[in-house]
Formats: structure tokens, C-alpha cells, sequence
């Protein structure tokens, strides 16, 4: 259907008062900045129209309600007056009943209604309109008093560059629905296939200190082309969550976690914040096999609650947990790259004429044996020969660190050996604690390698000298396999059996 207005823009007229007089308010300042940026994304000038003669006293004017079928989209800017004003929310009422004759409230997966939220009202006093529409929040928390702060173009540098940044996101999702809407049902059916095609994302909701960091996300996964759900907000009820959570994880082929310091939003009736929630759900469907996990933490990641303290150590110990999921304690930077190896994997080469040398790694990715890397200290010297020479007598290709060359081409090597690895042995012998923790680290981090699957067996080797912290050393992130005395080749079977296993 042709429409004559691109977009309506809905708003309560206290917000758009300046606070210093002579400027501008925030809603034309919004609307003149979201007409320029939406007309260089389509190519063309939008036509975004809001009345800003009507007043909240006013009566409804029939001119308006005539108009709003001729409106593609609604742009409701949300605050604590909007919703509390009757007029406001009948121009919402009327968009929606016009929209019956008008191809619906859905175009595909996306909604004709945008709530731009400048002011924030907790979701359970929103109008049961907005319950199902995502918002874009223009708005940040301050983490200490727990204030918002409203983002605006003239605020402190952050505060204006955040602003940009959410504009952009918003007014590329608009240029998107519109183009939707001119190509209309039928008219672009050499598309038809496309849906199958693309791939569906869990991206969990996270909690105000990562939304900035999930908004890139977002951005990423879009520029993929990937779906990306969930597609309306979480309910704030315990099953209704839950309900929600587990529909939109059954659509997705992979869900992606940011783990912040904050524990989050906990519904009604659980004890679970909806972070937890979405991760144990998450756990539960990829226990099927079709679904990958991807989990993110902040390099410096530090809690004061002591609720998140023991999640995020639930994520670094728990062998239920990281079971099938790839755990990431890195720069957002490193992950993204994670992330794009595992939505767009490398392509194979391309077919030689001649067979190709012995260790190309198409090859070793196809390779029947097994290749357990061991990772050992360079003062270790010699004990772990005999564990190398029982691996290599059992079927297994094992895999022994360098330490001689350069230090970057010694950093590749082992950053390589852990992505084509099946299974981690680390002999704890020379190395200290701190030493042994790093390497964990590093294993845990393997994904942002290369790596296509979870590594399928990790353990821990604890050899001589024997100490005391050696004795009472325990983890669940890996096999524990202590030794006393003589290498006891009966002790390395549980470990030996999860790698043939897998």
C-alpha cells in the first residue's frame, strides 16, 4: 500500500521544551537530524510528519485521525507525560485501529510502531500497547546514584556520541521496514528463499552497563543479515519469561550472552535475573545439539553483588555450564571476531589438482585422529616425555608446545595448536599457579582462535614436584588427573574416554 507519510511522530509537547531558552527542544531537534540521516540511508527525502499546533487540551482533531491511515509508521517518544496524557495515547489507538485496513501492525517481523524512549518508565507502568514493541533507549544510567541521564546532541562529548550512535541504529531499522513496505508482498520473488537462509540469533538481553556493548552487537549481527531476537521485550512475570524466552530460543541457531558487573532485572516469582534465566534456558535447548553459545566477559570485570559474583564464577567453573558453549574473558574486539568465525566460517580451499601436503589444515580438520594438545612449561624438561610417548602408543596425535623462534611466531603457534586441537592436556609440573591459570584462560579464550567447536575434553595433569597446593588444587573446569610418584597410565582413562567420546 502507498502511504503519504513515511512517519508520524507521537509526542507530549512538555518534551519538547527547551530547558535554555533560544534552543531548540529534543523532539524537532530529533526530527530534524532523524530526516536527515533516514534520507541519506534511503536515497530519497522522508516524509516525517508531527503537528506541533496541537495541544494536550485540544479536542481530537478529525483532520489528524483522517491522516493517520495515510502513515506508514508511528515514532512515539516515550516519558512519564506521554503516558500519562490522554492524547498521546489515543493517537497511538488510532495509529493501531487504522493499521487493520492498512496491511496490519507487522510488516514480516518488524512492527510499524517505534518506541523512542527519552525518558524512562518502567516497563509494567508502559501502556499495554508498547508491552511487545522494543524500545530505543535514549538514555543511559548513571551506575553509582542509578539516575538516567537523557542523551541529547548538545550533552558532553559520551553523552553525544552515544546519541548518534542510537539514532543511527534507529534510523537504519526505519529505512529497512520502509523499503519493506514499498516492495510490498509478491513484488521481489526472487527473494522467496531468502528466510531460510538466514541466520537466527539469540542476542540475550543484558543489563545497562553492557547495552552499549550489545547495541554493537546488534549492529554486527544486522550487517550479517542475521534475524535477531528476541524481537519485543522480556516479560517482567517469572513464566511469562520463561514462555517468551524458550520460543524465541527455539527459532535461533546460536544465542549469544554479555555478562556484566550488574545482576539485573529479576521477574516476578523467580529468583533468577532474566540474564540467568536466558543462559539456563539456553543451556537447556542446546542440550538438543542445534544450538551454539556463545558467552562474553569484560576483560576487567568486577562485581560488588555478591548474586553475580557467583554467577560469573558459575561460568568459569561449571562443567554443566560450559558444556557446548564457548566462554570468552577478552576485549569486545576479540570477541566480534569470535563471533564473525562462527556466523560466516572461513570457505574451504579450492580444489588442487595435486593432493595436498601432509599437514594442510583442511586436512587436519578432516583427519580421523585424534589431536590432544599438551601444554607444558619449557622447565618441565623432560618428565612429560613419558606422558607424549603413551599418548602417541594410544592412537593420538599429540601436539607439543614451541618455545623456541620469535615471540609472535611462538604466540601463533599455540593460539593455532588450540584451535584444531579435539582435546587439552596441561601438565602442571614446573609451572605455578598463576602460570597454570593463564593457560586455562587461554584455553577457555580458544574460540576467539578459530576455533569452529567447543574443544571436546580438558584436563589437568598435576605432576611432580608434589606440593602442597598441588594436592589440594580442584576445578571444574577441567578432568583433575593427580599423580604420585611414577606416571600411573590407568589414571589418564576418564580423560582419554571423553576425547574418544566426542
Amino acid at each position: 500500500m502507498k502511504f503519504e507519510n513515511d512517519i508520524f511522530v507521537s509526542y507530549a509537547h512538555i518534551d519538547d521544551q527547551p530547558l535554555v531558552e533560544g534552543q531548540k527542544g529534543w523532539v524537532s531537534s530529533f526530527h530534524r537530524v532523524l530526516e536527515i540521516r533516514l534520507g541519506q540511508l534511503l536515497g530519497r527525502h522522508p516524509r516525517i510528519w508531527r503537528d506541533p499546533k496541537l495541544q494536550g487540551n485540544d479536542i481530537f482533531a478529525d483532520r489528524l485521525v483522517e491522516r493517520l491511515p495515510r502513515v506508514a509508521i508511528l515514532a512515539s517518544i516515550v516519558s512519564p507525560r506521554y503516558l500519562k496524557s490522554d492524547w498521546c495515547l489515543r493517537e497511538l489507538r488510532e495509529f493501531q485501529k487504522a493499521s487493520s485496513s492498512t496491511g496490519g501492525m507487522r510488516v514480516g517481523n518488524k512492527v510499524r510502531v517505534f518506541k523512542i524512549v527519552k525518558t524512562p518508565v518502567p516497563l509494567d507502568q508502559q501502556s499495554g500497547e508498547f508491552q511487545d514493541v522494543l524500545g530505543y533507549e535514549f538514555y543511559t544510567v548513571d551506575p553509582d546514584s542509578g539516575r538516567a541521564r537523557e542523551l541529547s546532541q548538545t550533552g558532553d562529548p559520551e553523552s553525544q556520541r552515544l546519541y548518534w550512535a542510537k539514532l543511527d541504529d534507529l534510523a537504519h531499522d526505519m529505512a529497512e521496514l520502509l523499503e519493506a513496505i514499498e516492495e510490498g508482498p509478491g513484488e521481489a520473488p526472487a527473494q522467496a528463499e531468502a528466510p531460510s537462509e538466514r541466520v537466527t540469533v539469540y542476542l540475550a538481553e543484558t543489563t545497562y552497563d553492557l547495552r552499549e556493548q550489545r547495541d554493537a552487537i546488534r549492529r554486527e549481527l544486522q550487517g550479517y543479515d542475521a534475524v535477531v531476537l528476541p524481537d519485543r521485550p522480556l516479560p517482567l512475570v517469572g513464566p511469562e519469561c520463561e514462555e517468551m524466552v524458550r520460543e524465541q530460543l527455539a527459532r535461533s541457531s546460536l544465542s549469544i550472552h554479555l555478562i556484566g558487573r550488574n545482576f539485573g532485572v529479576v521477574p516476578e516469582g523467580e529468583t533468577r535475573s532474566t540474564v540467568v534465566l536466558q543462559n539456563d534456558l539456553a543451556i537447556e535447548r542446546s542440550a538438543g545439539g542445534d544450538l551454539g553459545r556463545l558467552i562474553w566477559l569484560p576483560d576487567d570485570l568486577v562485581s560488588e553483588d555478591e548474586r553475580q559474583v557467583r554467577f560469573i564464577d558459575s561460568l568459569q567453573t561449571d562443567a554443566r555450564i560450559q558444556a557446548g558453549a564457548d566462554i570468552l574473558q577478552t576485549s569486545l574486539g576479540d570477541f566480534k571476531s569470535a563471533m564473525h568465525r562462527r556466523l560466516r566460517p572461513p570457505e574451504p580451499p579450492p580444489p588442487k589438482e595435486e593432493p595436498a601436503p601432509a599437514l594442510e589444515p583442511s586436512l587436519l580438520d578432516e583427519s580421523p585422529l585424534r589431536r590432544i594438545y599438551l601444554i607444558y612449561d619449557q622447565r618441565d624438561g623432560d618428565e612429560p616425555v613419558v606422558v607424549t610417548d603413551y599418548l602417541f602408543d594410544q592412537g593420538f596425535e599429540v601436539i607439543q608446545p614451541v618455545f623456541d623462534g620469535d615471540e609472535a611466531q611462538v604466540r601463533r603457534d599455540h593460539e593455532e595448536n588450540l584451535s584444531i586441537c579435539d582435546g587439552v592436556l596441561v601438565y602442571y609440573g614446573a609451572g605455578n599457579e598463576l602460570w597454570l591459570r593463564a593457560k586455562l584462560r587461554e584455553v577457555q579464550k580458544s574460540a576467539a582462535f578459530g576455533r569452529k567447536k567447543p574443544i571436546t575434553a580438558k584436563a589437568i595433569l598435576v605432576g611432580p614436584p608434589d606440593t602442597a597446593v598441588k594436592a589440594r588444587f580442584r576445578t571444574h573446569e577441567a578432568l583433575v588427573i593427580q599423580q604420585r610418584g611414577t606416571f600411573d597410565p590407568a589414571a589418564m582413562q576418564p580423560f582419554l574416554s571423553q576425547l574418544q567420546a566426542g
